[in-house]
């Protein structure tokens, strides 16, 4: 029962909801498909339902060809959630929003679709400040993150933007430098550098 009123809500509620942003829907999966990038929602039903819970997360992903390109990666067309660039459950983007809804026989559905689908919409404004390969890059640099380090140097430094470059590999150094496995990534980053013709500082 429990499980029926989470198929209903998927598809008469989230279904249509997000059909009319663009999103098309298989399986569990909402893509969105531009020429540079692909936008995704991925509900990912937790393997501990019972009779009288069921759980689920929603997953955000964002796929570039652009880095897929430079990960020597086949380009896909149709990307799961595990092989986007960005990614991140609801809860992480909207603040508001839980990383685990639940239904549960006392659970309020209007409620929950209020929930949901306004942190739909903000995540939908989130990706709408993502309009390129370099918007993805730009956040994990302004973290900074290690994710997408590589792939952030390699574009950064394709578009000759090495003042960028070596911005992110000073803030990485600050962050991460007193870490044992900093010299790893130092090096990794030493040899990008040195691909592209750039004088790698000791900053």
């Amino acid at each position: 029962m429990l499980q029926q009123l989470f198929n209903d809500m998927i598809k008469q509620d989230i279904k249509p909801f997000l059909s009319k942003r663009g999103f098309a829907k298989k399986s569990l999966n909402f893509n969105k498909i531009t020429e540079s990038l692909i936008y995704m929602f991925n509900f990912q039903k937790s393997s501990g339902n019972s009779a009288d819970n069921v759980m689920f997360y929603v997953n955000c992903g964002i796929y570039a060809a652009d880095l897929a390109q430079i990960q020597s990666r086949e380009i896909l067309t149709a990307p799961q959630e595990a092989e986007c660039h960005f990614r991140a459950r609801i809860g992480q983007i909207v603040e508001s929003v839980p990383d685990r809804f639940s239904i549960t026989p006392d659970t309020n559905m209007d409620d929950l679709r209020k929930t949901l689908l306004s942190g739909l919409e903000e995540v939908i404004h989130f990706y709408d400040t993502m309009t390129s390969a370099r918007s993805l890059v730009d956040y994990y640099t302004s973290g900074p993150f290690l994710h997408l380090g590589e792939e952030s140097f390699h574009l950064l430094l394709q578009s000759n933007d090495v003042a960028a470059a070596k911005h992110y590999w000073k803030a990485l150094q600050e962050k991460y430098g007193t870490e044992k496995r900093w010299t790893i990534f130092e090096n990794e980053y030493k040899a990008i550098f040195n691909k592209y013709g750039v004088e790698f500082d000791k900053l």
